[in-house]
């Protein structure tokens, strides 16, 4: 991505997560993050993912939530970064977080047994003295 398309895209996270934290009252998006977000070159379309704090069963209300107050937070972030078309909102859930923590449990769940100790080093001087 460009500098321009990075600094657009830290700014409409950071609009969102405000706009989410303060002004919408829909109750379905209480307490979701905005976890990344990426523009197209042409700053025409914002690919927004979001995660309930790893509340995954929330996926489906926060998602009918986020399209429904689409409109109002595309008008919000519109006017606050005064570009001549505001781009358009396409949320995604984001998945990253559900998916660290299967790996995390995943290499948990291992049996790796412990590595044999290696000898130490006056040992082995020792046995090359006696060669």
């Amino acid at each position: 991505m460009s500098i321009k398309q990075d600094r657009m895209s830290e700014r409409i996270q950071g609009i969102l997560s405000e706009l989410l934290l303060r002004e919408v009252s829909d109750p379905r998006l209480q307490h979701i993050t905005v976890t990344e977000v990426k523009l197209d070159p042409e700053l025409m379309y914002a690919t927004i993912y979001v995660n309930a704090l790893g509340d995954e069963s929330r996926e489906e209300q926060v998602m009918a939530g986020l399209q429904r107050a689409k409109g109002y937070l595309r008008r919000e972030v519109g006017k606050r970064i005064q570009l001549r078309n505001s781009p358009d909102l396409v949320f995604h859930w984001d998945k990253t977080l559900a998916r660290g923590e299967r790996i995390h449990h995943l290499i948990k769940s291992l049996d790796i047994p412990a590595a044999p100790p290696e000898p130490d080093a006056k040992e082995t001087d020792a046995e090359d003295e006696l060669d």
